[in-house]
């Protein structure tokens, strides 16, 4: 009997008023601990260009979204190696 793979969660955290480079850092350590096959989505007042290399050498890909109240959604996952 085959078992299903687990649903993707997402994993949410605001980083809104914080610092930098405190919300890089965040943004970081919480994609070391992200589960395989789920998202991190960041809620952040600028967008976090610096953030989009690091993303892209590491496997990662994003999807921003421009909020109202000048707010940015960033959505993080890992990209899936070609086969």
């Amino acid at each position: 009997m085959n078992a299903a793979a687990p649903t993707p969660q997402t994993h949410h955290i605001d980083v809104r008023g914080l610092e930098p480079p405190e919300p890089l850092e965040r943004v970081l350590d919480a994609l070391e601990r992200l589960p395989e096959g789920d998202h991190l989505c960041i809620l952040i007042e600028r967008e976090p260009r610096p953030l989009y290399r690091i993303l892209a050498q590491n496997g990662y890909g994003h999807a921003t979204s421009a909020l109202p109240d000048y707010l940015y959604e960033v959505r993080i996952w890992r990209r899936v190696p070609a086969a």
